[in-house]
């Protein structure tokens, strides 16, 4: 099946400098793709490339199968896209301004009252219709912004840092619609939170001063605990560990002195933690410890961008 999104080599130059070098993935139907990287890695550059806002000083990039530079309005309407900062029009109803959006998008009549009734349903946009949008609050107005990126049902919906600015439950509930989502669209999220991007993608590409470090799977149902044990010997404590349900695997014992281990354990839910803390202490070892370990997404981040540096 031929991918959602195609980059191949983009680079993008502002006279002398380099904002995006060789930059090269692709995006399948259904995916949901995390673009990372600090202020000034080129993240903001590449999305502009893919959406026609700026063509690339060399490379190509493809859209559904078109090229965004030779064949750029058709694969723009194959593109939903919802900006950091959205230039909603504050005086306008809701309904009003969906309606707005969808004729610039060439829809009209019934497929363009059959759209605005779609994404209202979609994005739990009924009640507010009737509301101009500056009295929506800031969640809303997110809703709305990404309600008329999908009027034209696009292959692809790009969110470009789209929980900023929100409260903790906004971020959740637009955590929760960005999953919803992707059973129907291709996604391309930023975000500057890591935690962000691990709870919704199924990938995640690192960008460091305009070069791609990596792209790379997430596993979300593989979690890890870091345990300090009081007991010997550190095999039979390993073996413990083992017999608890819902263990996948421990690490080899690290020596913390004084008959304490440090011990690494996959589980695949937080709930194991209890059975874990129940099996150790059952069988006669000291628990001094149990936390998360920093997530894996988080290591790589890191790791990458710190060798990078150097």
């Amino acid at each position: 099946m031929q991918p959602v999104i195609v980059a191949d080599q983009l680079t993008k130059h502002y006279g002398n400098r380099v904002a995006v070098a060789d930059v090269s993935f692709s995006v399948g139907k259904g995916e949901v793709l995390g673009l990372l990287g600090p202020n000034g890695s080129g993240k903001s550059t590449i999305l502009r490339m893919l959406t026609g806002y700026l063509h690339p000083t060399s490379g190509r990039a493809s859209i559904a199968g078109f090229d965004v530079t030779e064949q750029g309005l058709e694969a723009r309407r194959h593109i939903g896209y919802v900006p950091e900062d959205v230039p909603l029009y504050p005086q306008m109803r809701t309904d009003e301004f969906l309606e707005f959006m969808g004729r610039l998008k060439g829809l009209e009549g019934r497929m363009l009252a059959d759209a605005v009734e779609r994404v209202c349903e979609q994005l739990t946009l009924e009640k507010v219709r009737d509301l101009a949008i500056s009295k929506l609050s800031r969640g809303y107005r997110q809703r709305v912004a990404i309600a008329q990126a999908l009027l034209n049902a696009p292959d692809l919906l790009i969110l470009d840092e789209p929980t900023n600015g929100l409260d903790p439950r906004q971020i959740i509930e637009v955590r929760e619609l960005i999953r919803s989502l992707s059973s129907h669209h291709t996604i391309l999220v930023t975000s500057h939170i890591l935690g962000e991007i691990e709870r919704v993608a199924t990938r995640v590409a690192i960008l460091l001063d305009g070069q791609l470090l990596t792209v790379q799977s997430l596993n979300r149902d593989l979690l890890r605990m870091r345990l300090h044990i009081e007991g010997n010997p550190a095999d039979l404590v390993q073996s413990t560990l083992l017999s608890v349900p819902g263990v996948n695997s421990v690490s080899p014992p690290l020596d913390a002195g004084a008959g304490r281990h440090e011990f690494t354990v996959e589980i695949t839910d937080q709930s194991v933690a209890q059975g874990i803390a129940s099996g150790v202490i059952g069988a006669g070892f000291g628990l001094l410890s149990m936390c998360p370990v920093q997530t894996d997404l988080e290591n790589l981040f890191l790791q990458l961008t710190g060798k990078a540096r150097q």
